[in-house]
């Protein structure tokens, strides 16, 4: 397969992207936290800096560059495994479809399953088609095997790749055939949904084209079709709750919120206002979490920086600014949600253009702009470092505050760092995660193709 077979070391290496850092912007000494390690079975020693950050939050988000870097999963599994051990943090949050990661939580806390099925179907949008995502998911099952609480695992983002209703919507009619089994729904809003459904993310483009195909009359009436459904579970709330559990009833608004939400991008879309599509996906996966606080105490939640930080996204070039996850629940939750950045000097990152699709995942990271965050990050320390940014030195502070930018990608966006995070970790390469042929071969037929299986 093209583009995604690299791989590195993660312990003693030698960091060669060192750079002359006498004429430059940088960090004091005193305010970088070296990380002696990537690997998530080392010690945790030099994670205590995070007994800070934390403190006594209820959900810590760590966010990351981009998706598909071996680093950044790696370094996930360290935080998590530092919060579960020291912190007694009890779930684990990704940027997955909501509906399909019950079937990893249910394998978590004793279920029966085949791990090459669950990391190919149960984690959606290819988050899980790396070594790197089952080590993190086996380190946890056998976590749970020994522990007094067991650690649950939840999507918290759209189901179906963020295109697809088919996941959500199946999730729903099975709840409404146990809660309301006299009630009979029209077939149509199925056999509509299935038109445009996605089998993976790689599906995403034709599956937005289907979409658009159907004509404006279809589109109505799969919405309207939705509409009721919501407004039937909604009134026939204490009916329902009289045959169901609360679990399965709550467990049913939020499939079928993430279902109209990606209805509603859909709408938008088709109907020209592009801008307007990002105001659905994140206040749906803000909703998620929150309503995921009602099952346990602590939760890591593992998204893209543009979904956690506390600062509105401006990454994607023509579109306004939005409202990202992050400042949805610092709304909601205040000092209960902090939130950990990372960024990245060199290496290989995910690509972002239509190539993309066929099979070159993973593209050349461009050397950051003077004056952005990744910028100031690379020139304060050779190695894997952190930054605790509620505890600089005045000076550090004016660094930190005179940077504008920070990069996703290869793409630049507004930022306040002191504003978006309470901590920052850097990586000085990042490369891209290995692939999992395992459960790659477990996935739809054009995942099997693109891995070469």
């Amino acid at each position: 397969m093209v583009g995604i077979v690299s791989k590195v070391g993660i312990n003693e290496r030698e960091w060669d992207v060192s750079a002359d850092t006498s004429t430059t912007i940088r960090l004091s000494d005193a305010a970088v936290r070296p990380l002696r390690t990537l690997d998530p079975a080392a010690p945790l020693d030099d994670l205590q800096w995070l007994d800070e950050v934390v403190g006594s939050a209820r959900v810590v988000a760590i966010g990351e560059s981009a998706h598909f870097n071996r680093e950044s999963y790696l370094v996930r599994h360290r935080v998590l495994r530092y919060l579960v051990e020291r912190h007694g943090f009890g779930a684990l949050g990704w940027e997955s479809g909501f509906v399909e990661g019950w079937r990893v939580d249910d394998w978590l806390h004793g279920a029966s399953a085949n791990l090459d099925d669950l990391l190919a179907n149960a984690i959606s949008s290819m988050m899980g088609l790396w070594t790197e995502m089952r080590d993190l998911l086996t380190w946890l099952h056998e976590y749970n095997r020994a522990a007094d609480r067991r650690v649950g695992f939840y999507g918290i983002d759209l189901s179906g790749s963020n295109v697809s209703l088919l996941p959500g919507l199946d999730d729903v009619i099975g709840y409404f055939a146990a809660a309301d089994p006299e009630f009979e729904i029209d077939p149509g809003l199925r056999e509509t949904a299935a038109i445009f459904a996605a089998d993976s993310a790689l599906s995403v483009v034709p599956a937005i084209t289907a979409y658009l195909e159907l004509g404006q009359d279809r589109r109505d009436a799969l919405s309207a079709g939705l509409a009721e459904l919501v407004a039937r579970l909604h009134g026939r709330r204490l009916e329902y709750l009289a045959r169901t559990t609360v679990d399965e009833y709550g467990r049913a608004v939020r499939a079928l919120a993430c279902t109209m939400a990606i209805d509603m991008i859909g709408r938008v879309t088709a109907q020209g206002r592009r801008g307007d599509a990002l105001y659905f996906r994140d206040p749906a996966i803000a909703d998620n979490v929150e309503w995921l606080l009602n099952r346990t105490d602590r939760i890591v939640l593992a998204a893209h920086n543009g979904h956690v930080m506390r600062w509105p996204l401006s990454a994607f070039p023509g579109m306004p600014p939005s409202d990202p996850m992050g400042l949805h629940l610092a709304d909601r939750l205040g000092d209960d949600y902090r939130v950990i950045g990372m960024t990245a000097r060199a290496g290989q990152t995910l690509n972002a253009g239509a190539e993309f699709y066929e099979g070159k995942i993973f593209t050349e990271l461009l050397p950051p702009e003077p004056g952005c965050l990744d910028a100031l990050m690379a020139a304060s320390h050779d190695g894997p470092f952190a930054v605790d940014l509620r505890r600089l030195s005045e000076a550090d502070t004016a660094t930190v505050r005179a940077v504008t930018t920070q990069r996703f990608g290869n793409i630049s966006g507004a930022v306040n760092p002191l504003d978006a995070y309470d901590a920052v970790i850097h990586l000085p390469e990042v490369t891209p995660a290995t692939p999992d042929l395992a459960a790659a071969a477990a996935g739809p037929e054009e995942i099997r193709k693109m891995f070469g299986q």
